[in-house]
């Protein structure tokens, strides 16, 4: 019944609120200035003095002259260094030598005053006992007994004992520490939970048994779900995957018995527009579908590991590349900023692709120069890739990043593409947690805008 978490949450709270109203209501009791009755060997010392003082006032005449003053002697007598004796008539006159403290005794004989019973009670550094039992003239006397405290306890004990709310505050403050561990331990499984989904979030889908062995009962079942959730997607991915595998199988067969017809009717016939078109569409086709099996892959098949890579090795084989090729097709291909020696963390061969089809889109569209730019601001590479061609209209700049999605422009009519790889670089980007946009280059055609964030050591 504890392993829900409503009971435990309930318990904690009740056990809490308790303990807070036992220690308000049992620490008053701590304080030695409390009125508290005396142990058998005070009270026995006590009762001895009360009596020898007893047998000396015998011989004291009632009605004599000052008979008060008598008193105050056989007291003297009897009183230890830093004591005072105080004896209390029946009629509530007090007989003392020291005046200064007479408030004190009226103060403490209003609660001490059961013969039977006596008490001591602390006032600063000072203590009074009693009262004790003294016969005097057959009536009773009472005495009391004010001496040094034997047991002073500090200014600052005292402080708090003089103010609850103060005594509320320290009890609060001395069980933080508990509260914040139970409360810890309670929020445990979710920041757990937490972590699986930001893992699951970066594309991490393997399943997490511990979920279901930790915390309360309800985090159990929450664990199992997800188990069971994660369980669901790598099944559907793994049909998704065999889906494109078969279509890859099936639609590739026909188009090579295709191809294969294509080659043996140009033999009989030689070339015609109908075998040359009939030809094109059938490499189209066939690129569309590797296409289309390479953003299916990229998708759903998590193999590839992500890495720290510092940005300069990374890209240096993909930019060495487009200069050679540039070169080769006899366009101009710079670089404004050079890459940085910073880090980040990546799918290195997925990023790297999406780079070079970013290029080689430039340089199929570009009509003389492409340019390249790495910049770093506010913890973000961010990369941009101008060319001069012919560019793509304002309303579609958001639309070319979505699969088969065909412009209007001649840029799009002419190339001969299948619609396939701005998606596959969109998608590559996103794996690494960045983003990917296309705006007016200022050299009139393109720009394609990579934002990527770095590692942070």
């Amino acid at each position: 019944m504890f392993d829900r978490l409503t009971i435990r949450i309930f318990t904690i709270f009740f056990i809490t609120i308790a303990f807070f109203l036992m220690l308000i209501m049992l620490l008053p009791n701590f304080d030695s200035r409390n009125l508290t009755y005396l142990a058998n060997k005070e009270k026995e010392t006590g009762i001895i003095l009360a009596n020898q003082i007893e047998k000396d006032l015998i011989n004291i005449p009632k009605n004599s002259f000052r008979w008060w003053m008598r008193f105050i002697v056989v007291m003297d007598n009897y009183q230890k260094p830093g004591q005072f004796l105080f004896i209390i008539t029946p009629n509530q006159q007090i007989i003392t030598a020291d005046s200064n403290h007479i408030d004190l005794v009226k103060n403490f004989n209003e609660k001490s005053h059961n013969i039977d019973d006596p008490a001591k009670k602390i006032y600063d550094s000072q203590e009074i006992i009693g009262p004790f039992l003294i016969h005097y003239n057959e009536e009773n006397y009472q005495l009391y007994i004010l001496q040094p405290a034997s047991d002073i306890q500090s200014q600052f004990v005292n402080l708090i004992f003089d103010h609850p709310f103060l005594l509320l505050s320290l009890t609060m403050l001395a069980s933080s520490p508990f509260l914040l561990w139970l409360s810890w331990s309670i929020a445990k499984p979710a920041r757990r939970l937490k972590k699986v989904a930001d893992q699951v979030a970066k594309g991490n889908l393997q399943e997490w048994p511990e979920l279901e062995k930790i915390g309360s009962s309800e985090y159990k079942a929450t664990g199992a779900s997800f188990n069971h959730m994660l369980r669901e997607l790598n099944r559907m991915q793994e049909l998704q995957q065999q889906l494109f595998s078969d279509i890859s199988h099936e639609l590739r067969t026909p188009l090579t018995r295709l191809q294969l017809a294509t080659s043996l009717l140009r033999r009989k016939q030689g070339e015609s527009k109908e075998v040359i078109r009939i030809n094109s569409e059938a490499l189209k086709l066939d690129s569309m579908i590797g296409d289309l099996l390479s953003l299916a892959r990229q998708q759903y098949d998590y193999k590839e590991i992500r890495e720290l890579k510092q940005i300069d090795i990374l890209f240096k084989p993909v930019l060495d590349n487009a200069a050679f090729e540039a070169e080769q097709i006899g366009k101009s291909f710079s670089i404004e900023q050079t890459p940085t020696k910073s880090i980040i963390l990546c799918y290195p061969n997925a990023l790297c692709s999406a780079l070079e089809n970013v290029i080689r889109n430039a340089f199929r569209y570009s009509h003389k120069e492409i340019v390249i730019n790495f910049s770093i601001n506010q913890h973000r590479l961010s990369i941009t890739i101008d060319d001069d061609g012919p560019g793509v209209k304002s309303e579609e700049l958001e639309q070319i990043f979505r699969p088969f999605y065909r412009t209007s422009e001649a840029r799009d009519r002419e190339s001969g593409g299948t619609g396939l790889g701005l998606a596959i670089v969109s998608n590559s980007i996103t794996r690494d947690n960045g983003i990917v946009r296309a705006e007016k280059s200022h050299l009139g055609g393109l720009r394609i805008v990579i934002v990527l964030p770095l590692h942070k050591h």
